[in-house]
């Protein structure tokens, strides 16, 4: 891919300030709780400086200090040698200091170009030149390789193409420092290829990337260098060449991960039938049937709209199904209600704790109680003993981590906040789970839990279905995969047969027999 430059923006000045960023001794506190204690570090002009930990450990309230989002209670910041002090985003704008940060910063009733340009609009006399826009926003969409209108409304957009305009926001303003909060979470592989060379340009033309990433392959690829923080300490800074994943992930748990995957236990090849799918069609499903037995993990892989996500809406009842059934245990699961799914033992860990998943802000014990009431309620109203009792022991289960009960669910990390999931799930005694992308925005120490309690609900009897784009994952948990291309499974694969040469040929293939 050649090299991408960009303009200059009208609004920066000949004096707008450069060189180090300076983090000393840099602490914050939330509610008496640490999130920093004592950091301190230099962002170099020109270079790519990756910021990694466990959720929970402080790199995005780092991020954030340094956006100016929120101030430090001790420390300070100097860039290129002044004292810098950022009581809100647009002051570290004017400083040269852009972030992309993980929660998406769209106004949806508003055009893509003018999300673009909201705050720095192309203007005259105070008249926007909207054509003048929209000529930028062209060349500037050309130079990234992002093919996005600029008269769309940002709302209308998926969450990788929102990723997009923010992206876009960002580089048309040609900061000194851009913050990138999690950049590829969202996007496809040639998007997050495209969005890497944006990130290498940017600092051969001499800006400072700082990169907040849960993705150790990503940031060894990219970065210059490589800080290190646990549960808000500074544990090391090093140079990225001469770093590892297996020191990288030494360095954010304190320990060692010997394996990424639990040893799999295998399947009796006659145990009882759990789920069974047969010619089920619904929208973005055509013609699939499969069959999950007792204590199986079975993985789904495919490319993005491939219809992974559809068939497991599909199978839960949570979108029109045109033909086909669905049994479980042997017994049909009729009707068009995911409520009546959970009743019959089939429970859904959605793609999107956020969107989709979790009341954000209501109670851990709330989210959890949520999908079964009833065993917690007595003549209508609900038992508080005997849910916080309930409760209690599926966090204990589940390994969820919160100061209480009653904290909402937003103060959680992202990997206790996807454990809540699993803790609302056990509440039903499913005997099928179907976790769609399970590990999606988790540090690798939440990876690991999650996956352990994949393994233990498998080995108790439960059919598990898991669902997801990093294909380690499904080769690391499955004891079978199903491929997916344009709404069919494609094939099945096992054994021997179960590699990723084979999952990858399966979802490009033009013609495939299961």
């Amino acid at each position: 891919m050649s090299e991408r430059t960009f303009e200059e923006h009208p609004h920066r000045t000949a004096d707008t300030p450069g060189g180090d960023l300076v983090v000393a001794g840099v602490s914050k506190r939330f509610g008496g709780v640490p999130a920093l204690r004592d950091v301190s570090l230099t962002i170099e002009p020109g270079k790519v400086h990756a910021l990694i930990g466990e959720n929970g450990a402080g790199k995005s309230t780092l991020g954030k200090i340094i956006s100016g989002v929120i101030e430090p209670d001790e420390g300070t910041l100097s860039l290129g040698g002044r004292p810098l002090v950022l009581r809100s985003p647009r002051e570290a704008i004017a400083n040269g200091i852009i972030t992309i940060a993980q929660e998406l910063a769209i106004v949806p009733g508003l055009t893509v170009v003018d999300n673009v340009y909201l705050g720095s609009e192309v203007a005259t006399a105070g008249f926007v030149r909207r054509r003048e826009a929209r000529r930028r926003f062209r060349e500037l969409a050309h130079r990234v390789g992002f093919e996005l209108s600029p008269d769309v409304r940002a709302g209308s957009l998926s969450i990788a193409d929102q990723q997009k305009v923010e992206i876009m926001r960002a580089l048309s303003r040609n900061a000194s420092i851009v913050v990138m909060d999690e950049p590829t979470a969202a996007l496809s592989d040639n998007e997050t290829a495209a969005l890497h060379e944006i990130v290498r340009s940017l600092a051969r033309r001499g800006s400072a990337v700082v990169l907040i990433s849960h993705f150790l392959s990503e940031v060894l690829s990219l970065s210059d260098t490589i800080t290190t923080l646990r549960d808000g300490h500074l544990v090391r800074t090093v140079e990225a060449a001469g770093a590892t994943e297996g020191s990288l992930i030494e360095g954010m748990l304190g320990r060692s991960l010997s394996s990424a995957f639990p040893e799999k236990v295998v399947v009796d090849p006659d145990a009882p039938v759990a789920l069974e799918v047969d010619h089920l069609s619904a929208p973005g499903v055509e013609d699939c049937s499969f069959v999950l037995r007792r204590g199986e993990i079975l993985g789904i892989a495919g490319l993005v709209g491939a219809g992974r996500s559809e068939l497991a809406r599909a199978v839960y009842r949570d979108a029109k199904v045109s033909a086909g059934t669905v049994q479980l245990a042997g017994s049909d699961l009729a009707g068009h209600s995911p409520h009546r799914s959970i009743r019959r033992g089939l429970v859904l860990i959605p793609e999107s704790r956020k969107e989709m998943g979790l009341l954000m802000g209501r109670s851990v014990k709330e989210n959890v109680s949520l999908s079964r009431l009833d065993l917690v309620s007595r003549l209508g109203w609900i038992a508080a003993i005997r849910e916080r009792r309930a409760v209690s022991q599926l966090m204990q289960k589940t390994t969820v981590k919160a100061a209480s009960m009653g904290l909402p669910a937003n103060m959680l990390s992202g990997g206790n906040q996807q454990k809540l999931l699993f803790a609302r799930s056990m509440m039903c005694s499913p005997s099928v789970l179907i976790a769609d992308e399970p590990t999606r925005g988790v540090d690798v120490g939440s990876k690991r839990a999650i996956y352990d309690l994949l393994v233990e609900m498998a080995k108790d009897g439960m059919g598990i279905i898991v669902i997801s784009s990093e294909l380690e994952e499904i080769l690391g948990l499955a004891h079978r995969t199903l491929v997916m291309r344009r709404g069919r499974i494609v094939a099945e694969l096992a054994g021997d047969h179960m590699n990723e040469q084979a999952v990858l040929a399966a979802a490009f293939a033009e013609t495939n027999a299961t």
